[in-house]
C-alpha cells in the first residue's frame, strides 16, 4: 500500500478513536490541546503494532496531529534516523508528552542518542532542553551497555543546568538525575553527591531538584537495593 493511502487510513482510524471530551483533561495536565484528537495512549499503541515504516512515520509527523506524531515515534525505525530529522522533529515539540514519547520510543534507540542528549540539554528552547534531559533519563533506564563515563558527563550537565526554573525543564533534570542514581554500581554515589550538593543550593529550583532526588536515592526501592547489592 502506498504511503498516502495508508496515511489516510491511519488518520481515519485515529479520528474514529477520538474522544473530544478528553482534550480538556489533557490540557489540565499540561498537554497542548492544539491539533489534538483526544485519543488515549493505549489506543495509539495498538495502532502502532504494525510493521516499522520510516516513510509512513515521516508522513504521520508532517500531519501535525498530536496523536499522529506519537504514533510516528512508535513505528519509525531508529536505524533510519538522521541527525537532521532528530533536530527537526525536536524543534517542533510543543508538548511534554510528545517530547517524552519520541525520546522513549525512538531517540533512545538511536546511535545518536548520547550526542543529542548533550546537545539539546544546552538549548534555550524549553521543550528542546527537556528532550535533552528526558533522553538522558531514558538512556539511564534502557542503555544497558552505555559506559559509566557517559553518565558522569550527564551528571556534570545536570548539575550545571539545575537552576532552570521552567517547569518542564526542571522536572526532566530531576528525572535524569534520579534515573542515573538508580542504575546503581559506580554511579550511585556520584549521583547522590550531586543531589546533596544541589539540595544545599541557594537557588530554589536547584534545591528542589536535589532534595527530591536525595529523597528517592537515600531510600531506594527494593529494585534499586537489589541492584546495589549485586554490584
Amino acid at each position: 500500500m502506498a504511503v498516502p493511502e495508508e496515511l489516510e487510513e491511519i488518520i481515519s482510524q485515529l479520528k474514529a478513536l477520538a474522544v473530544p471530551a478528553n482534550i480538556s483533561g489533557m490540557a489540565r495536565f499540561g498537554i497542548n490541546p492544539n491539533n489534538t484528537l483526544g485519543v488515549s495512549l493505549p489506543n495509539i499503541r495498538k495502532l502502532g503494532k504494525r510493521k516499522k515504516d520510516h516513510a509512513l512515520a515521516l508522513a504521520l509527523w508532517d500531519t501535525g496531529i498530536h496523536e499522529a506524531r506519537i504514533l510516528a515515534s512508535i513505528i519509525d525505525q531508529p536505524a533510519m534516523l538522521t541527525s537532521q530529522q532528530m533536530d527537526s522533529w525536536t524543534a517542533e515539540f510543543d508538548s511534554w508528552d510528545v517530547c517524552d514519547q519520541v525520546c522513549g520510543n525512538l531517540y533512545s534507540k538511536s546511535p545518536l542518542a548520547v550526542e543529542k542528549a548533550l546537545f539539546w540539554s544546552k538549548s534555550e528552547q524549553e521543550f528542546v532542553k527537556r528532550a535533552g534531559f528526558a533522553l538522558m533519563a531514558y538512556i539511564a533506564v534502557h542503555g544497558k551497555k552505555v559506559p559509566d563515563a557517559v553518565f558522569i558527563q550527564f551528571l556534570d550537565t545536570i548539575e550545571s543546568s539545575a537552576e532552570d526554573g521552567r517547569n518542564f525543564v526542571k522536572k526532566a533534570v530531576n528525572w535524569a538525575l534520579r534515573q542515573i542514581g538508580k542504575r546503581g554500581g559506580e554511579l550511585y554515589q556520584p549521583a547522590l553527591d550531586v543531589s546533596r550538593r544541589l539540595a544545599q543550593s541557594t537557588n530554589k529550583t536547584a534545591r528542589w531538584v536535589g532534595s527530591d532526588a536525595v529523597k528517592e536515592l537515600e531510600a531506594p526501592s527494593k529494585y534499586v537495593k537489589k541492584r546495589l547489592e549485586n554490584q
